[in-house]
């Protein structure tokens, strides 16, 4: 007789390995936000960094300062006219023509000027700054930085911010002077204005708020500009065609958070600053 061995008992079948969940669609957008934040923090952190790039700084600079100069000027001349001839006509149905200075060029300084200079900053030099990142991420010149030891936030994006930035606080000033005398030359011109009561409104309603509010706008929007572009040119999808899709998605992204934020800063500052005699 042949013994027989002790049958083993068989191990349960392995089971196959649960399937990933696609991620919700829904929480895409959460996600782009987190993302944008995250870059934002470690722009701030790197300013802080050295060495500095002072050569890319001053390239842009220039760079986007030429391209919006021109295009700053000639838009808000008529902004300012449009306030002007409206705030006037509004005046006048009122029976109070002597505060038309001051309303038209409250409005110009506080809310038309850093729009104008965000808007353009973000339509030519965030473009340009959008579609130069994203050419560089396909080619994979970043990747190749980043196995170099050199960080590309700190030697490409921080530079780039910062041009915004400062490009934004001077072209304010400009824009803000050239719409008021706009506002000027059409109220007292076509409205048969008087210059005195023009000039002795704005100094009745203005104060030295309006101005710091308007400088602390456009340096906030062309943070957000810069940081909106550098986002979309790191991230761009499908290759070549994604970055044309990254520049258009940078442009209309910062025009929405521009208003928003704007709207926020209006009127968080309308609630600490008091009006001029009030």
């Amino acid at each position: 007789m042949t013994a027989q061995l002790p049958v083993r008992p068989t191990a349960p079948p392995d089971r196959p390995p649960p399937v990933p969940r696609p991620p919700l669609k829904a929480l895409a957008p959460l996600r782009e936000t987190g993302k944008l934040f995250a870059l934002a923090a470690a722009v701030t952190r790197a300013v802080f960094r050295r060495p500095f790039q002072v050569r890319e700084f001053i390239e842009q600079f220039w760079f986007i300062a030429s391209v919006t100069i021109l295009p700053a000027a000639l838009v808000s001349i008529p902004f300012g006219a449009v306030i002007a001839l409206q705030v006037g006509s509004l005046t006048q149905q009122l029976g109070a023509q002597s505060f038309t200075g001051g309303a038209s060029v409250l409005a110009v300084i506080q809310q038309a000027s850093p729009l104008i200079v965000a808007l353009l900053i973000a339509g030519a030099g965030g473009s340009a700054i959008c579609a130069d990142l994203g050419s560089r991420t396909i080619r994979e010149e970043l990747d190749a930085m980043e196995v170099m030891g050199v960080s590309p936030i700190q030697r490409l994006v921080v530079p780039r911010v910062l041009a915004t930035m400062f490009v934004a606080v001077l072209l304010n000033g400009m824009v803000s002077v050239v719409g008021t005398l706009g506002g000027y030359f059409f109220n007292v011109i076509m409205q048969g204005g008087t210059p005195g009561a023009y000039l002795a409104s704005f100094s009745a309603l203005a104060q030295l708020p309006d101005l710091y509010i308007s400088e602390l706008k456009a340096l906030i929007f062309g943070f957000i500009a810069g940081i909106v572009a550098a986002y979309r040119g790191l991230n761009p999808r499908g290759g070549p065609k994604g970055v044309g899709d990254a520049v258009n998605q940078s442009v209309v992204i910062t025009f929405m958070l521009l208003f928003f934020v704007n709207m926020v800063l209006t009127a968080i500052y309308l609630q600490i600053v008091p009006a001029k005699g009030g």
